[in-house]
């Protein structure tokens, strides 16, 4: 248990910085930090998918590859569900051009098995005639709708067809583009768990969403954000269909650090991070699509939650956090637990020197005195 004490050592910035840090650099990786160096969601999806699919063989080849249309993010949001077991795959965008020759490339490479309907691709909304030439060769099924919330409702349908149940643990989120950021941060979740997203706006819940709330007895419904994102109206309409409960924050930082700390030991709804020993995923609030495409990091590996950094750079409230989770050992540092990171962004983006921080953040000191011996 650490003390106030430490905890205000471990939250404290640095008081010194060294600007020749970035010079003659060979690699942007650091000991507790990967990083994916790169602010092209395309670019990022494809080493998210080589780092967690090697591909090698059958244990490490995918199920079933995801595509979604690059100009939604709700419906790549919603399609983050599919990453998860019994599809177990990467998520693509396509675009009006049809799916880019780099993803067909990684598609090729990936060879996916197909899930356990065979089904090797999976795309989200309309398609051409031209992306369906481009697939020719896989099997492949497709899902549509007007809406995000009725495109959320179809994902949950087809979960529970392919799994043969209903999860009684639900995320509501804003399908509004005010609120991405907020309902961004469920992504990594519902590609840990088999739990779906579901929609509503600031002061209403959509039909579909309210279907699919009614095929369930009683569920716990968990909303994402504050009540100018989604309204204390709508968290009241929400509580006639089952036990809600709201994960709260001023800003998308704050949501994203509640909700990795956040567990209902009722319902073992949560990622419940208190401790060390946990992965992490950094992303940029000025980058959120990378939310979606790099969300297969919470699925296999480290199963790590999102942390949002503001505009790429660090909060009060992450630096508290992260004191949180610092580890500590006693007699020597192989005794672990460790720390380790996800950093999603270029340098530009996310600087050097906040990754030089986090990575110092990560790191395991001795109980004692906060040193490395």
């Amino acid at each position: 248990m650490k003390t106030h004490k430490q905890l205000e050592e471990f939250a404290s910035k640095p008081n010194n910085y060294n600007d020749r840090a970035v010079v003659n650099l060979k690699t942007y990786d650091t000991k507790n930090v990967s990083r994916l160096n790169t602010d092209n969601t395309l670019e990022a999806a494809i080493y998210t998918s080589q780092m967690i699919w090697p591909a090698t063989h059958d244990e490490t080849r995918p199920g079933t590859v995801i595509l979604f249309p690059n100009k939604s993010w709700s419906i790549g949001l919603a399609s983050v569900n599919f990453i998860h077991h019994p599809n177990n795959g990467p998520v693509f965008h396509f675009d009006s051009e049809g799916v880019s020759e780099e993803v067909l490339n990684e598609i090729d490479r990936l060879q996916p098995k197909g899930n356990s309907e065979g089904i090797q691709i999976m795309v989200m909304g309309d398609i051409t005639d031209h992306v369906n030439e481009q697939l020719a060769s896989y099997k492949v099924k497709s899902l549509t709708a007007e809406t995000a919330a009725q495109f959320a409702f179809k994902v949950d349908e087809e979960y529970a067809r392919l799994t043969d149940e209903y999860p009684e643990n639900i995320l509501v989120v804003s399908s509004e583009d005010h609120a991405k950021l907020f309902s961004l941060v469920a992504g990594y979740w519902i590609a840990h768990m088999p739990e779906p997203i579901l929609y509503v706006e600031t002061n209403g819940v959509p039909l579909e969403t309210i279907k699919a709330l009614k095929k369930r007895k009683n569920p716990n419904i968990y909303i994402v954000g504050p009540e100018k994102i989604i309204s204390k109206h709508v968290e009241e309409e929400l509580s006639t269909y089952g036990s809600v409960t709201r994960i709260p924050g001023d800003n998308p930082v704050e949501v994203s650090i509640e909700f990795t700390m956040f567990k209902d030991q009722d319902s073992g709804f949560g990622w419940g991070i208190d401790k060390p020993g946990r992965g992490l995923s950094f992303i940029s609030t000025s980058q959120p699509e990378l939310a979606i495409t790099t969300a297969p990091f919470s699925h296999l590996g480290k199963h790590c939650p999102l942390i949002w950094l503001d505009q790429g750079k660090l909060e009060d409230s992450v630096y508290h956090f992260l004191a949180k989770i610092k580890p500590t050992f006693q007699d020597s540092p192989q005794e672990g637990p460790y720390n380790h990171s996800y950093l999603m962004g270029s340098i530009e983006t996310i600087s050097y020197e906040t990754q030089g921080i986090i990575d110092n953040k990560l790191e395991i000191v001795a109980e004692s005195d906060g040193g490395h011996h």
